[in-house]
């Protein structure tokens, strides 16, 4: 199975309002009185001062980013990215509802526009400026949540009425970029792998303050939802990654977080475990 066959490109592109206004008076006011030049810095307004309304509107399609990166493989420069296809439907789900959860949010913004306005006014004083409030038509534009599918362009597929050598010239340089992208590509789920066992491997040092030391449940979780996700994102099918995948799985075999709590044995044993595998492989 080919890359182009195994995988799609997808662009997520969510855009937020800033509700940010540069304040050029209050900018000079603060570059005189501390004797600076004007370069020195500005003063930039939040115009929903005093509501974190459109902050959690941000937060999320932040979050919704990360989630996005998290089951994706990085390929052009800016933009698209590989979803492997056996991840294709559950992401298409999983995005549909973020979405919808996201112009909700949107939607109860701009119900509730100009009293967030009014609530701005009372906390930002003499800094308050009506003309810096957009109107709802423009600010809702400023909101989006945008998601595009494509295939991944095959190695050579040229439709171009170009000459025969030019042509090749593209074909080649096409082949050469498409082979170092699938390289970045695949480096992010070992560079994942590594953060991650490296993590484990850090916290799991036997110390003095063992005792005192706070552990989660997500100390095991991610480590099951990273063996989970890289079946998935290991689309060229590489064996020592999957190799890796398989001894992580095993170490967890059979562990609790009241294990690793209380037992310093277990935690010796799991530690030495994914030692074992960041000294097998070339990171």
């Amino acid at each position: 199975m080919t890359i182009t066959s195994s995988s799609v490109l997808t662009e997520l592109n969510i855009s937020v309002w800033t509700g940010q206004k540069l304040d050029r008076s209050a900018t000079d006011k603060v570059t005189s009185d501390n004797h600076a030049v004007r370069d020195a810095g500005q003063f930039k307004k939040n115009l929903m001062a005093g509501t974190g309304a459109r902050k959690d509107i941000a937060d999320y399609a932040a979050s919704c980013r990360l989630w996005h990166n998290t089951r994706t493989l990085p390929w052009a420069d800016k933009g698209a990215r590989l979803l492997p296809t056996s991840l294709f439907l559950a992401y298409k789900d999983e995005a549909n509802s973020r979405r919808a959860y996201f112009d909700n949010m949107v939607d109860k913004f701009m119900a509730n526009y100009q009293s967030h306005v009014q609530t701005a006014r009372q906390n930002l004083g003499a800094l308050f400026d009506p003309a810096d409030y957009p109107s709802e038509d423009e600010v809702r534009s400023k909101f989006g949540f945008r998601l595009v599918f494509s295939p991944v362009p095959e190695s050579g597929d040229f439709r171009l009425d170009l000459p025969k050598q030019d042509m090749e010239e593209m074909a080649r340089s096409y082949e050469h970029a498409f082979n170092d992208r699938l390289q970045d590509a695949m480096r992010t789920p070992w560079e994942q792998l590594h953060r991650l066992l490296a993590t484990m491997s850090t916290k799991l040092t036997a110390s003095d303050d063992d005792e005192k030391k706070r552990w989660h449940d997500t100390f095991l979780t991610n480590a099951q939802d990273m063996c989970a996700m890289l079946t998935h994102l290991n689309i060229t099918k590489d064996a020592k990654l999957e190799q890796a995948r398989l001894d992580l799985e095993r170490a967890l075999v059979g562990l609790d977080m009241d294990n690793i709590k209380q037992d310093a044995d277990t935690r010796e044993d799991v530690k030495a475990k994914l030692d074992a595998i960041l000294s097998a492989n070339s990171w």
